[in-house]
């Protein structure tokens, strides 16, 4: 079977186990459907963050994440890790100074070849807490045909009946975006399980902290850079030498959110660093390894698993969808 069927396989099982419940009125079709309608048809191509750069690296775990997950991701060897950086929507035109969200995500490739998937943004909380939220936030920001930009109204109203989305919206404020993929810190957003050898299992967030520091734009610099510079950064940075971030996991607390990735953990909860990822590589997407890759964030080897955080349970078969048409040119 060719890895394209294989990939196409994966992707229409994903969506068969995951479908809506009664707590989901919104399904994975309606909301890509949303994001076509709004930011249109791009053939082949991601229909959310699909403006993205490729990057390859490695990631080695520590002693202190191996005591609370038996994942071989902690085994303190050498994981190979495939990368994609990116902005959100699906506007490939999208200026890389917008003051929106940047996502990574990470592809593990364990002993055996077991993979492993992580998907993450730049700020510490999502803006919805369900996937119909979710949809109704896609749907509000569609651009009025008249004008060429969403309805200021409709947006308002959408905040208004979704009080929630006020976390992420403070946050873009309050915190200019990063200067370079290679300077920005970025969040798992949910809350995960961390399996031991004795199956016990504990709560956890987790960042990945950029060891050179958090470095923003300036509000000069946001009115003035071209529109595409966050490429030619993150390749120029590898080029003078690896880039790393450590991950950084808090552990949770009985009563603390598990399943709605809008609320925040109290911050004097207990962290461990929990390994370091290298990024000694970045090019262009087209053609290049992440280019290809779903990046299910429910794609989990043992060790580590999901909660029943709605919106991370729909992420997959939503992925599953768009993962689907693109790779049948659509």
């Amino acid at each position: 079977m060719s890895a394209l069927k294989v990939h196409l396989l994966v992707a229409a099982l994903g969506l068969a186990l995951v479908q809506p419940t009664q707590a989901q009125e919104v399904g994975p079709d309606q909301v890509v459907g949303a994001l076509e309608g709004t930011f249109g048809v791009h053939p082949g191509q991601r229909r959310n963050h699909i403006k993205g750069t490729c990057a390859t690296g490695e990631f080695v775990g520590t002693a202190d994440a191996a005591a609370l997950s038996r994942s071989a991701l902690f085994s303190g060897e050498k994981i190979p890790v495939v990368a994609r950086f990116s902005l959100p929507s699906g506007n490939p035109k999208l200026p890389d100074a917008a003051r929106t969200v940047r996502g990574m995500a990470l592809q593990f490739t364990l002993p055996r070849n077991d993979v492993h998937n992580m998907a993450m943004l730049n700020a510490p909380m999502f803006g919805v807490a369900t996937p119909q939220a979710f949809y109704e936030q896609v749907v509000a920001g569609k651009p009025d045909p008249a004008t060429g930009k969403p309805d200021p109204e409709k947006l308002k109203a959408f905040r208004e009946s979704h009080p929630e989305t006020k976390g992420l919206a403070d946050f873009l404020a309050a915190n200019d975006p990063p200067a370079s993929y290679a300077s920005s810190a970025f969040y798992s957003i949910h809350t995960f399980k961390f399996i031991d050898a004795a199956k016990k299992v504990t709560l956890v967030r987790w960042r990945f902290v950029p060891q050179g520091g958090e470095i923003r734009l300036t509000e000069e610099e946001m009115k003035t850079l071209p529109a595409d510079f966050l490429e030619e950064r993150l390749i120029a940075a590898t080029k003078n030498g690896p880039v790393r971030w450590d991950m950084i996991v808090t552990i949770g607390e009985p009563g603390d959110p598990e399943t709605d990735p809008t609320k925040l953990w109290p911050k004097e909860r207990r962290e461990i660093n929990a390994g370091t990822l290298t990024i000694s590589a970045a090019m262009p997407q087209k053609g290049a390894a992440c280019e290809a890759i779903n990046f299910d964030p429910l794609t989990m080897a043992a060790g580590i698993d999901a909660t029943d955080d709605p919106v991370l349970q729909f992420r997959s078969p939503a992925y599953a969808v768009s993962y689907t048409k693109r790779f049948e040119g659509k």
